[in-house]
């Protein structure tokens, strides 16, 4: 981490630090948890190659934290290829409802030491525990192309396949960083951030996140989805263009 870094993590740190004394001299108001995000807006331009987002807070006490990232939802078909005389095939085809495009995790410690398998699948920590709307067929063949889902998922960078690690700076101050990767997809997210204290949810809080894309790239792709046909007819013409004038130019060579 570079020092500019540093000192800007402790800057944060200390004002979560800060806010939690303060709302403690209120008792009414007091919270076991704080969070915060180093930035709500991830602006995707041209050149892109990914960026990372700090989470920190701070707790009333000694505890756990466990983080997720859940990007926007949607449905998604997973088709099964079967080889037909020489020829691949989609034979059959699932589709799962409310499928988060994007998932990670972090936490201080492993999450199965943390919490019950009952309250991790309630809450939703971890890929197999992921919630999601089950198309109405036999369970071992829906779980079958779930699996599959989840594994191109992961395959596509959009799934984390470890957990990352959330640090503490004392008893209080916490703090993580969030990768997201260059193919991350646009739309709102959700950051969910959880105090646990022997084996119970003490606390949690929710933080909303924004990826978007911006310039020349974002209307290119609001006019692709808002005037699809449109769109659809300026790229053949484009493409039509591109050959004539390719075809122009070798032939004079």
């Amino acid at each position: 981490m570079s020092p500019a870094l540093r000192v800007r993590t402790a800057a944060l740190l200390l004002m979560a630090l800060f806010a939690l004394g303060g709302s403690q001299a209120r008792p009414a108001l007091a919270a076991p948890l704080i969070a915060d995000l180093s930035n709500h807006l991830i602006a995707i331009t041209t050149g892109f190659a990914g960026t990372d987002v700090l989470m920190f807070g701070a707790t009333d006490g000694p505890g756990d934290i466990i983080v997720t990232v859940r990007g926007p939802l949607s449905d998604v078909s997973v088709r099964r290829k079967e080889r037909v005389a020489g020829i691949w095939v989609n034979r059959d085809t699932l589709t799962f409802g409310l499928v988060p495009s994007f998932y990670a995790v972090a936490s201080s410690r492993p999450v199965e030491e943390l919490l019950s398998p009952e309250l991790l699948q309630r809450q939703q920590v971890g890929p197999n525990n992921i919630a999601v709307i089950r198309p109405d067929s036999k369970p071992t063949k829906v779980e079958a192309f779930r699996q599959a889902l989840f594994k191109v998922k992961e395959e596509q960078g959009l799934y984390a396949t470890t957990l990352g690690r959330v640090s503490f700076l004392g008893n209080q101050l916490f703090r993580t960083e969030l990768r997201f990767p260059s193919n991350v997809p646009i739309g709102n997210y959700l950051v969910e951030v959880m105090l646990i204290r022997d084996g119970k949810l003490v606390s949690a809080q929710t933080t909303p996140l924004v990826i978007s894309k911006t310039g020349v790239g974002a209307e290119l792709y609001q006019f692709a989805h808002t005037q699809s046909l449109a769109y659809g007819v300026c790229a053949i013409l484009a493409a039509l263009l591109l050959g004539w004038f390719a075809y122009l130019i070798f032939r004079k060579i």
